[in-house]
C-alpha cells in the first residue's frame, strides 16, 4: 500500500457490472454477456483524508464511468488481454501508483456449473 502524507489509502470498486462482448466464441462476441469488475487502486496521494475534497482523491465515479465505457468499447478474445489493457488505462488516466483489476464472467461458456471465471492483473508504475 502507498504511504502518503495522510496514511495508507486504498480505493476499491466492487461488483461493477457491464454488458460486454469479449470472448472466444462467436456468441460471446455477438450476443455478449454480463461481466463483473473489481478494482483496487492506490493513489499517489490522497489529501482528501484531510481536506474532504473530491478533487484531492481519485473520483471513483469517473473511474467507474471510464471503466464501463472502455470495457464496452473494444472486443477482446481473452480476459487476460482485456484486464491488461484496462489496468494500464487506469494507471495512465487516474493518478494511480498501482491498480489491481479483476474481470469475472459469471456464466462462462463451459460445460460445467461454476460461480464464474476470472482473470486478475496487478500493475504498478515504475516511475514513482
Amino acid at each position: 500500500m502507498l504511504k502518503g502524507d495522510n496514511g495508507e489509502v486504498i480505493i476499491r470498486l466492487e461488483g461493477v457490472i457491464a454488458h460486454t462482448n469479449h470472448g472466444v466464441t462467436q456468441a460471446e462476441q455477438e450476443v455478449g454477456q454480463r461481466m463483473i469488475f473489481d478494482v483496487e487502486m492506490e493513489p499517489f496521494a490522497c489529501q482528501a483524508t484531510a481536506t474532504d475534497q473530491v478533487e484531492d482523491t481519485v473520483d471513483y465515479g469517473e473511474v467507474t464511468a471510464w471503466l464501463v465505457e472502455m470495457a464496452m468499447d473494444t472486443r477482446y478474445r481473452t480476459l487476460e488481454r482485456l484486464v491488461a489493457v484496462l489496468a494500464q488505462g487506469l494507471l495512465d488516466n487516474f493518478g494511480l501508483q498501482a491498480v489491481r483489476l479483476r474481470a469475472t464472467k459469471p456464466v462462462p461458456p463451459v460445460p460445467v456449473t461454476m460461480d464464474g471465471a476470472s482473470v486478475e492483473v496487478f500493475r504498478r508504475r515504475d516511475d514513482y
